[in-house]
């Protein structure tokens, strides 16, 4: 089934409402930098980095940068993808709070953690706008030592 943000960021009260949460959620994690995934990770990501007054790094999927990039490629239910960032935007020794719309089984997060690892940055925690528990994304995450939250869970 498919999770649908656009009422949510349509509704300023509530999108306002979300990135409020989020920032709770990132109060509790060390970080320097947010690393939102690409696309709808962007919408959220953006917000928050300005409200926290972080800088922004964005994963995006491949082809999509103009510079050297680090990359990497990660499996779906449905077959293959990737992610990749411009590898000058990484500061050496960064601590990256990832976030997302959804978790659902955790491979793209766990993409970009191989990803900011490759590239020589810290995944400090990952938080998204949703869990789907069943399909235990969360759970990978922290079975590998990252701090994951989730605002709603179903």
């Amino acid at each position: 089934m498919f999770r649908d943000i656009s009422p949510l960021i349509a509704d300023p009260q509530a999108f306002q409402f979300s990135i409020t949460k989020f920032s709770e959620l990132a109060s509790k994690i060390d970080f320097t930098h947010i690393l939102a995934i690409e696309s709808r990770g962007f919408i959220f990501g953006a917000a928050l980095a300005n409200y926290l007054g972080k800088p922004l790094l964005l994963a995006r999927k491949p082809n999509k940068l103009p510079l050297v990039t680090h990359s990497q490629a990660y499996g779906l239910e449905y077959g293959q993808d990737a992610l990749e960032i411009q590898a000058s935007l990484i500061p050496e020794q960064s601590s990256i709070l990832l976030i997302d719309d959804v978790i659902a089984t955790g491979g793209t997060m766990l993409a970009a953690i191989a990803l900011m690892f490759n590239a020589g940055a810290k995944v400090s925690g990952a938080i998204s706008l949703l869990e789907i528990e069943a399909l235990g994304g969360n759970r990978q995450l922290i079975g590998r030592g990252i701090s994951a939250q989730s605002i709603l869970s179903v």
